[in-house]
């Protein structure tokens, strides 16, 4: 068996840089469409709660009633949409879903609150449990920093000072802007997507056009042939990275903390594991439908089961353990790492070699695989 050629490789990257720049609508896919689907994602995939439709049954009409109110719609979460004197309306508009929070005051809430015992209920429509969970948490805190606002101003709180003064601080993310936390996290699925779109379709493109038997019976080697299809794409899933990072700092104001050299490391071998699997994908599919399909069957569990938008930590331990297998799971910890916290490769050195060592892998055994069904 003869060794690599070096120049059979470049006329392969050469005939795949035409084929892949040569149609306007690839080239949109390539650049345009990454652009279109961070703005898209960084937008949607917000887990912030903002102008909350809030219902009102204020059953005590004072002034004390009235501040408590204003507390909740000054702080922009919530938004009140109807105010009512009636529990009734309460219930009526959580189950039309006219408001998702409900704030109850009873009647002798201004007096209960002078005497330090006051009560009030709030009500939070759970079928967007995410949504209720987070809305019911700003509202507690809504709440309990007008109780702490009325017993300052008590006679007689600043000659008993609380035995705890509790002071929270959220390192890194000090807003809790769940933008920070998500958009680096889109890098991560923007690549793959893009990765898996332009190999997975590779060979199959090849397979269908009937032109796979053409470049066989040529002197290249089928690791050439592979290198050859993946190195253009590599520099596209380079470049997008480029372009998606400078979207993500300068129009969504996410701080990169960490160096550059880090993030193109990471993404380097992020990216080869992509066209690793792409080029799995491709192998076993006889049409550019059938990729298509197995890519979609794919890229779904690896970003579900990488932590994307729910922590791996909550899920069941067996998922737990093969989001290990997944690249994904491991480029967001990289890139959020990055951006988020400042860390470098010696802070993320297991992270590194785990994509490492898969991206190794699996283009070795894409290459095989792909011998053996050429064979």
């Amino acid at each position: 068996m003869r060794g690599l050629s070096p120049g059979h490789v470049a006329e392969m990257v050469k005939k795949e840089r035409r084929q892949l720049l040569r149609d306007t609508r690839t080239r949109l896919v390539m650049f345009v469409a990454p652009i279109i689907q961070l703005m898209m994602f960084g937008y949607a995939v917000n887990t912030d709660i903002r102008n909350t439709a809030t219902i009102v049954v204020d059953q005590d009409r004072t002034s004390a009633s009235r501040s408590l109110v204003e507390a909740f719609a000054t702080t922009g979460r919530f938004r009140v949409v109807e105010t009512s004197s009636h529990p009734r309306d309460l219930g009526r508009a959580l189950d039309r879903g006219d408001a998702v929070v409900g704030i109850e005051i009873p009647p002798g809430f201004g007096r209960d609150l002078a005497a330090g015992r006051s009560e009030i209920q709030i009500l939070v429509d759970g079928t967007q449990s995410n949504t209720a969970t987070i809305a019911r948490g700003y509202a507690m805190r809504v709440v309990e920093a007008f109780a702490r606002e009325r017993l300052a101003a008590r006679p007689g709180y600043a000659a008993a000072p609380p035995g705890v003064d509790l002071r929270a601080r959220a390192w890194y993310n000090p807003g809790l802007v769940s933008r920070l936390y998500n958009v680096p996290a889109v890098i991560g699925v923007v690549l793959l997507l893009m990765c898996l779109l332009l190999t997975a379709l590779a060979v199959a493109r090849e397979r269908e056009m009937g032109t796979l038997e053409q470049l066989l019976v040529t002197p290249l080697t089928p690791t050439e042939l592979m290198l050859g299809k993946t190195i253009p794409v590599a520099v596209v899933g380079l470049i997008d990275l480029a372009l998606v990072t400078t979207v993500t700092v300068l129009w969504f104001d996410v701080p990169l903390r960490g160096s550059i050299p880090a993030l193109v490391l990471a993404a380097t071998l992020y990216i080869l594991a992509g066209l690793a699997a792409g080029l799995l994908i491709s192998t076993v599919s006889k049409t550019q439908q059938e990729a298509f399909m197995t890519m979609f069957l794919f890229i779904l569990p690896a970003v579900i089961l990488a932590g994307f938008l729910y922590p791996v930590d909550t899920m069941p331990a067996f998922f737990r353990w093969l989001s290990l297998l997944d690249p994904v799971r491991h480029f967001l910890t990289i890139v959020r790492g990055i951006f988020l916290k400042g860390e470098g490769v010696l802070d993320l050195w297991a992270q590194y070699l785990t994509l490492a060592v898969m991206a190794a892998g699996a283009l070795v055994f894409a290459v095989r695989r792909f011998r053996a069904s050429v064979a």
